[in-house]
Formats: structure tokens, sequence, C-alpha cells
């Protein structure tokens, strides 16, 4: 592996609650990165419905690239990732034909069903082999008006559209096309006649290109706006938020499950081909494309959400509460006491958290939490062994045997859920990076210069102070009853699933 300096790039990092824009480099075989730019990305209610300031991120990406001017000199090459599910549609001039919309916003209840009347739900996992959830990319489309779907140009997804504005052309990769659910995972391209079957206009979906591949030199007016003295190349990347954070989890081998913990939590395994049996189909598990020939076995579990969402609510309350002396507190409590399904469908909305797992767990028989260190005590635990329940079942069918257990990202600084998922799973948890995301983004740009991606993964493993858990045995005497609960609860979930299948 070459030890010579290579960037500096900026990557574009784009989550559901906030982004960043980043230089890296790497410079003696480790990893230089220097965050430039921060800023809140939050959701839209407007009138009831829930949607993206689409214009106000991309202002935010130009301020993040001025400054990266202004401290990095001259940047060889831009990469934009971002959540998976949502998209613009636009017009033939390049705007958008209608609001974009998040993946949370009601619209798309019920589309599941309408889904499979069209088309038998194995025959939609055996093409994409995509976990069935009512936020898919699939569901939105079902929700669209067909006036909006006929005014439409194209379709982008979130990194190809910012990668669109900043440089002219639009496409997309595989590692964000293939969370779609209308992506056939297999062939590596869209899955046209499937998508004909469902009633959805192919013609909106762009070409498909690889995940290094530079779509154009950055456009003038940004170069001008950004204070470049020349215009880098803009790279789609690593598109998908998750691609680019595997590209940064630092394993020796392929002997491992990951935790990519923010939002969302993507739970899962490293595989080299799709899983499309039956079993995975029943399972509700999904396959994305990763970097390099790999493929991301998982499933989309609510992550840090629940917890974001319990605080707006005692601040609204006006009892705020600080997350730090709150996880303090809930460790002192006993694990186990009660769980939930964590992706109970009251869950993955924005409102009263602390009421809704009341709720949930009123329905169960479990006890009520009602102080605000009993609801984080009840979240990290029902966090944990959903994570715990979801890697046994995607190892199994991945043929995966981990050794560990990966956090990266944001939920890898909370100490208590990486112990607590150590004592569920009974492996140990070695969380970091913290900033997986970009870190990915980054190596991948520079990729050609480096390696392959195991080589990225010791450039990783070089650069990051890395955090050990190891199961503990008390801590996971306590959880084993609340994961049997749950495992029952989460059987009861599925076999709902598949009734809503059978009437399709």
């Amino acid at each position: 592996m070459s030890t010579k300096m290579h960037g500096p790039v900026a990557a574009v990092d784009l989550g559901a609650q906030s982004g960043r824009v980043a230089l890296g480099a790497v410079v003696g075989g480790r990893l230089d990165l220097q965050l430039v730019h921060r800023f809140a990305n939050e959701s839209v209610d407007l009138r009831g419905r829930l949607l993206w300031n689409v214009l106000g991120i991309f202002a935010e990406i130009k301020r993040g690239l001025r400054e990266a001017a202004r401290r990095g000199g001259e940047v060889e090459s831009v990469a934009v990732d971002a959540w998976g599910l949502d998209y613009a549609l636009l017009d033939a001039g390049g705007l958008p034909v209608g609001p974009v919309f998040h993946h949370r916003d009601r619209r798309t209840d019920g589309m599941i069903e309408r889904a499979l009347m069209r088309v038998p739900r194995d025959q939609i996992y055996a093409r994409t082999g995509t976990q069935f959830m009512t936020a898919n990319t699939l569901d939105q489309l079902l929700a669209e008006a067909p006036s909006t779907l006929a005014r439409a140009d194209r379709l982008l997804m979130i990194p190809a559209l910012m990668a669109y504005w900043l440089s002219g052309h639009g496409a997309c990769e595989p590692t964000i096309a293939s969370t779609t659910q209308l992506f056939d995972v297999r062939a590596g391209s869209w899955a046209h006649d499937l998508v004909g079957m469902l009633g959805i206009p192919a013609r909106l979906l762009p070409p498909i290109v690889g995940s290094h591949e530079p779509l154009g030199p950055l456009l003038p007016e940004v170069v001008a706006d950004a204070g470049l003295a020349r215009a880098p190349l803009v790279r789609l990347g690593a598109s998908h938020d998750t691609a680019a954070a595997l590209v940064a989890v630092p394993a020796a081998d392929e002997q491992f499950a990951y935790v990519s913990s923010g939002t969302w939590s993507l739970v899962g395994v490293e595989t080299r081909a799709p899983v499309l049996s039956q079993a995975a189909c029943a399972a509700n598990v999904t396959n994305e494309l990763g970097v390099d020939g790999t493929v991301r076995l998982l499933k989309n579990v609510t992550g840090l959400w629940t917890l974001t969402q319990a605080q707006r609510t005692w601040e609204r309350e006006g009892r705020p509460q600080d997350l730090a002396q709150l996880l303090a507190a809930a460790a002192r409590l006993p694990a186990g006491h009660a769980v939930v399904d964590v992706d109970d469908p009251s869950l993955r909305l924005p409102g009263d958290v602390p009421a809704r797992l009341r709720a949930l767990c009123a329905a169960a028989g479990e006890p009520l939490p009602e102080h605000p260190a009993e609801v984080v005590r009840v979240l990290v635990d029902s966090l944990a062994c959903k994570y715990a329940l979801v890697i046994e079942q995607v190892a199994a069918l991945g043929g995966v045997t981990p050794s560990a257990v990966h956090v990266v990202g944001g939920g890898s600084q909370n100490e208590l859920l990486s112990q607590t998922t150590a004592d569920a799973t009974g492996l140990p948890v070695i969380a970091g990076p913290v900033e997986a995301t970009v870190a990915g983004n980054v190596l991948w740009q520079l990729h050609d210069g480096i390696g392959d991606l195991w080589d990225l993964r010791e450039v990783v493993r070089r650069s990051t102070r890395l955090r050990r858990y190891e199961p503990a045995r008390a801590g996971a005497r306590a959880l084993e009853p609340a994961r049997h609960r749950l495992a029952a609860t989460a059987a009861r979930s599925r076999s709902r699933i598949a009734t809503v299948s059978d009437r399709g």
C-alpha cells in the first residue's frame, strides 16, 4: 500500500438530522480528516406534510465548499453521500416539480398493500432483495399524484440530486439505487419490467454509473462561489451513507457484524452475493450493494431517532433533559426490565415517544417506564435486544460467523448502548470511528491510489482510537428473558406481514 499523500478531497455527508462537509487526505498511510462545516438538517412540517428543504441543504453544501477552499486550498474531487429512500422529481430544467417528501410522511400508509396487489411479494423480493417497509422509494412513488409523475422529467435520489446541482450531470450509482426496491440486485440495473408492472414510469429512472465514476467538473458558478482556483471533479462515490460507513468499518476479516448507528440503525453482515432465498424473504432482510463487490445484508432498525424524539418531548413539556446524565442514570437501573419492538410504526413518527413507549409496554404486559431515565433504559435495552436478534438472523442467512460487532457512526459514542449490545449479542463490540461515513466517503474517493477495500480498512485501523466492550455475564443473564420476549413480539409482526402478502 502506498504511503504517499493522497488528496485532499471534499466529502459531503448528509444525515437525516444533520449534515457536514469535510476535507480528507491520506498522509503516510493515515487518514487526516478535518470537519469544516456542520449544519442542522431539519424536516419541515407544512400543512401536515413532512418535507425536506433540499434547496437549503444545497445552500449549506456551498457554504461548506467555501470553507473547504478557505482551509484546504486545491481540492481534487467532491462526493456526496446521504440517506436512502427519498428522492426529488425534477422538470426538464432540473428544478423540483413538487415538494420533496420525507420518508416518515404518512402518505405511504397502505402502499405496501397496493404494491402487492400488482405484483406478489416473493416476485418483488426475488428481483430487488429489498426489505418491505412503508418508507421505501417504491411506496413513495405509488403515493405520488399521477399528475406529478406526468410532469416530471427524471427522478434523482438525494445524493444524486446534490451531485447534479453541483455538476450539471444526473445519474445514480448502485449503492443508493439498491435501496429503492426498484433495482435488480443481481443484474446491477433498474428492474424496468417490474417497475412497469407496478405502474411507475420507468422513463423517470436515471442512468446507473459506477460508484467511483466522475460526473464532471464542479459547475463554474459553484467554483466561483466557493472561491476555488480550479474546478474539482464531482464523483458519485459511495453515495448511500451506509455504504460509505462500511468502507470505514475497521474489520480485519469478513467474519463481522455491524451496526451503523444514527437516526436509523443499519444492522447486518457483509456478503459477496445477494441472499434472495425464501427464508430471507420471510425474514424481511434487505440486500443493498456496497463497494468493491460487496453486499450489505441487513435490516433497517429504528435507531437513535427514538432517544432524540423523547428528548424533544421533554423539552416541549418544559423539562429538558441532558442525554449524558440520562444515560448515566439509566445505567444504574436493572437491565431487561422492559423491552418493546423499536420498529413498531408508532415509534417511527415524530411526537411523544415516551407516551407511545408506555402504550406499547402496556399492550405487551411489560412494566411501564415513568421517569426519563426509565424511558431511556427501556429504549436502550430494546435497541440492543433487537440488534442481537437481527444479527443472529442475518448472520445465519449470510453464512457469516461474527467474531465481533462493529458499531460505527454517532451511536458508537453511546457507551451504555455499546455495552448493552455486547451483553445482548454475547459478542465483543468494537466502537468507532464516530465519523465513519465521512471517512468512508473520503477513502473511496482516494482508493485508486491506495488499494482495495481491505487496504482502506487498514488505514482506518491505523488512524482511529477504537473502544472495545466485552460481554458482561450479569448483563447477558438479565437480558436473556427480554430477548425471548422480544423475539415473540417480532414473530407476531412477521405473521402480520405474511398476512398482508397473502392478501396481495
